[in-house]
């Protein structure tokens, strides 16, 4: 009606707190306009919603790329998270069925993978040390504090979804109403007269459209057939996980840890986008959220050389002879126990021992004179007296000569954990 009086939202201040703030902010979250826009309308749908020049908006967001790659995360997420101008919902909301939106679900998934694989980069990476971080602070702030300031203003109606009701007149045509249902007044009549008795002319009785003719029914209804881009897509991701481990054990460097789980998070991520227009591989979400998160803390983590080759299990060695000893022990998962004791006395011996997870001890004689560097990408080392704990910690170098001095068996130790405890100790 012409006659109402809108309302405006009160101003977010200081009595309002940080929660309603955020919660007024998604409320009335900046809409992407269809005109100022240079790819998706995130700079230009913020610049309308605070009132600043979307170029500011977008020289910022180039600088937090270039400085950390915070910029790039933050603008596929407001392409997932902020609606269209003429959207009811976002993309992202979309896609779990709140609404209807603009951006397909298909590219929606498009996006939110782009998304998390941004964010991994963002925060693991080390071309700028911390500028991830500072970049996701800065930016959050700068929306904080422009919602705190110009939130009142430019508020944006919201797209509710229209329901159209039809009626049938008597002249065939078809219009629009709005219906409503009045009350018959009782206990007064304007004639005194009786309503039995009027002669009024008959009106034509208001008739429904004709609905859609319903398809014949033979039987039980036939359900969709299930789709096969899941287990398609499943069988895939163990074949692509698969041979990246075989890779890797026949000495291809590349295929660590981190690198097979970004093919298979690839391989799912394809299936992903093939389910959108299959209408199958949901379950497929299951396997990707997990797996980008193991990814995301291989990459961040300290123990980034985590080694799959050597085998699963537990190693015990005791050579007696030079011969038998191995210039190498490397394992996957698992314990390794070498004890070095029982080699007869003769020329200078080095050995590597190399452990992806779990404990590492090394035995030495007590007069050997041992020269050695010990490291764990997370635990516990100890040699000789000497220890460390905690996360990437430097590496316990030197040489011990045991307890008669100088001139026993010369002995170069190598002992390296991606995780676990690493001891080398005299027997």
């Amino acid at each position: 009606m012409s006659g109402a009086s809108e309302t405006r939202a009160p101003r977010p201040g200081p009595l309002n707190g940080f929660e309603e703030t955020v919660k007024d902010f998604w409320a009335s979250r900046p809409r992407r306009p269809h005109v100022g826009r240079k790819l998706a309308g995130v700079a230009a749908g913020i610049g309308r919603r605070y009132g600043i020049d979307p170029v500011v908006v977008r020289i910022a967001l180039v600088v937090a790329t270039v400085f950390g790659g915070f910029g790039l995360t933050f603008y596929l997420l407001a392409w997932l998270f902020l609606p269209g101008e003429s959207d009811e919902v976002s993309g992202f909301e979309s896609l779990i069925g709140r609404g209807r939106s603009s951006i397909s679900p298909a590219f929606a998934v498009v996006l939110a993978v782009l998304t998390v694989v941004s964010a991994g980069g963002t925060f693991s990476s080390t071309w700028f040390d911390g500028g991830g971080l500072i970049g996701f602070a800065l930016i959050t702030t700068a929306l904080y504090l422009l919602h705190r300031s110009r939130g009142h203003e430019n508020r944006p109606a919201p797209v509710a979804a229209r329901s159209r009701t039809e009626a049938f007149t008597g002249n065939g045509a078809f219009t629009m109403t709005d219906t409503a249902t009045a009350e018959p007044k009782q206990g007064w009549d304007p004639l005194a007269a009786d309503p039995a008795g009027w002669d009024l002319p008959d009106v034509p009785p208001v008739q429904e459209p004709p609905g859609p003719t319903p398809p014949p029914s033979y039987g039980a209804p036939r359900r969709r057939p299930r789709s096969k881009v899941g287990s398609a897509t499943f069988a895939l991701a163990v074949l692509t996980a698969g041979g990246g481990v075989l890779a890797a054990l026949n000495g291809a460097d590349w295929f660590s840890a981190q690198h097979i789980i970004g093919l298979v998070l690839g391989v799912v991520g394809i299936g992903l986008v093939a389910g959108a227009f299959a209408r199958g591989g949901r379950g497929l979400i299951g396997l990707a959220i997990p797996l980008a998160i193991a990814g995301m803390v291989l990459t961040a983590a300290p123990f980034k050389d985590f080694d799959v080759r050597g085998g699963v299990g537990d190693l015990r060695a005791t050579p007696h002879a030079v011969t038998e000893l191995q210039p190498l022990y490397q394992h996957a998962a698992g314990d390794i126990d070498l004890d070095l004791t029982k080699l007869p006395l003769g020329a200078p011996i080095t050995t590597t021992v190399s452990n992806g997870a779990g404990d590492t001890t090394v035995i030495v004689p007590d007069t050997a004179d041992v020269t050695y560097d010990c490291r764990t990408g997370a635990g516990e080392t100890s040699c000789f007296n000497r220890e460390t704990n905690g996360v990437s910690q430097e590496a316990l170098a030197g040489t011990d000569y045991g307890t008669d001095g100088v001139g026993g068996q010369k002995i170069t130790l190598h002992v390296s954990n991606s995780v676990g405890n690493v001891e080398v100790r005299r027997d």
